[in-house]
């Protein structure tokens, strides 16, 4: 790679690190809301008495066919990137993609298709700003790293198939994946230093991810750990030497999904 330095290894593997911190966190949380759900059981005290009943919520829930709701979901984003041949050859600006959050909210349209197949499109506004890291070859100063930016809101019109489990009292395991793409409606260009880098307006991407459903009484609520692979090369050529040292950007990012329906 470019950069062999300790720290620039981790912008590599950050993404790796990324997706194992989101999936520990959604996975303890997916352990408490069943450890809630089963303290919901019948059980008896030792006279015989009932203590507690189990009660199915929303029991009719999915007989409709039909299903609106909204989401909220943090992410984590960064560019894929791939040298070009200016780099490999003169060797000036080594380049590494930096992991950074964002935001998105959005509606969900959900249709059943069959008893354990859903077809679910959500379209939404996302706030993104990704950022790639140059330096100079030969990394002398510390004042050398300039860092590009690129951020604006995109909306994203993500259409995808689910298969779930069978429901268990008030609980249940999906998994999803579908494709989605996107158009960018917005760019922050506040520092023209920082703002050389551009990226297309459009991508397209294939998505991926688990999650649960968890039904209380009123509402249905859906953790959900999704991955999003750019499958479009979103660089726009350029003059300045942070264009030319590259040849490909494409997105990668790493959402969780609070699904409310």
């Amino acid at each position: 790679m470019a950069t062999p330095h300790i720290w620039h290894k981790l912008h590599l593997h950050g993404a790796k690190i990324g997706r194992v911190a989101l999936l520990t966190l959604v996975t303890c949380g997916l352990s408490f809301g069943a450890q809630a759900q089963k303290k919901s059981r019948a059980s008896k005290g030792s006279k015989g008495q009932v203590k507690s009943i189990t009660v199915d919520n929303l029991p009719g829930y999915d007989d409709k066919w039909f299903h609106p709701g909204m989401y909220i979901a943090p992410s984590f984003s960064r560019y894929k990137l791939e040298q070009s041949s200016t780099y490999t050859q003169a060797r000036n600006v080594s380049a590494n993609s930096i992991i950074s959050p964002g935001l998105s909210v959005g509606f969900i349209a959900d249709v059943r298709l069959a008893d354990n197949f859903n077809l679910r499109f959500t379209p939404g506004a996302s706030f993104v700003t990704r950022r790639v890291e140059f330096k100079p070859f030969g990394y002398s100063p510390a004042d050398s790293i300039l860092t590009q930016e690129i951020g604006g809101t995109q909306i994203d019109f993500p259409l995808l198939l689910k298969f779930k489990s069978d429901r268990r009292r008030n609980s249940r395991m999906y998994v999803i994946g579908g494709i989605k793409s996107s158009v960018g409606v917005g760019n922050r260009r506040k520092d023209p230093a920082r703002n050389l880098l551009r990226a297309s307006s459009g991508d397209f991407a294939i998505e991926y991810g688990v999650g649960m459903d968890l039904f209380y009484p009123l509402f249905k609520f859906g953790p959900e750990l999704r991955f999003s692979h750019g499958l479009s090369n979103q660089l726009q050529p350029g003059k300045d030497v942070y264009s030319r040292s590259l040849q490909s950007l494409k997105s990668n990012t790493v959402t969780l999904y609070l699904n409310i329906e």
